[in-house]
């Protein structure tokens, strides 16, 4: 079976690293571990069966009360072209959430942790990967 999309180009669209002050980075530094790694994806059509899906990362603290708060966000962007043939959005969903994501997600991860890193938190990585699968079938639900 073809590929049912290509890839035709990848880039970052927006890339953000806030820590406001020294007091935040020491404090932050000792909680990072705690901070909470969230996925948005949206694409909209262009032309000629040209589609932009822009892949949103954000790492943040989940105490939305907390004053002391660093905040990581890249918003990675690519355009794929899916086949002419293909017409079923459920297929088309399938690809831009699922397929799409699992071919990126390494180039994504590595841009976003150098962010962290170069941000002062070296020791930030991320184990568990996203299941793009289950994400999607839990959507569904």
């Amino acid at each position: 079976m073809s590929e049912k999309f290509t890839i035709l180009a990848e880039y970052i669209k927006d890339i953000s690293s806030e820590t406001p002050s020294v007091d935040t980075y020491l404090y932050v530094k000792d909680i990072i571990t705690q901070y909470n790694l969230n996925i948005f994806i949206s694409s909209q059509a262009v032309k000629n069966n040209l589609i932009e899906v822009d892949t949103k990362l954000t790492y943040k603290d989940p105490d939305q009360n907390s004053e002391k708060k660093a905040y990581f966000e890249i918003n990675y962007a690519t355009v794929i072209k899916i086949d002419k043939e293909l017409r079923d959005k459920k297929v088309i969903e399938n690809i831009i959430l699922v397929e799409l994501q699992k071919k990126i997600f390494k180039n994504i991860e590595k841009a976003f942790l150098d962010l962290i890193h170069n941000s002062g938190y070296t020791t930030v990585k991320w184990d568990k990967k996203p299941d793009f699968e289950k994400l999607y079938k839990e959507r569904q639900d």
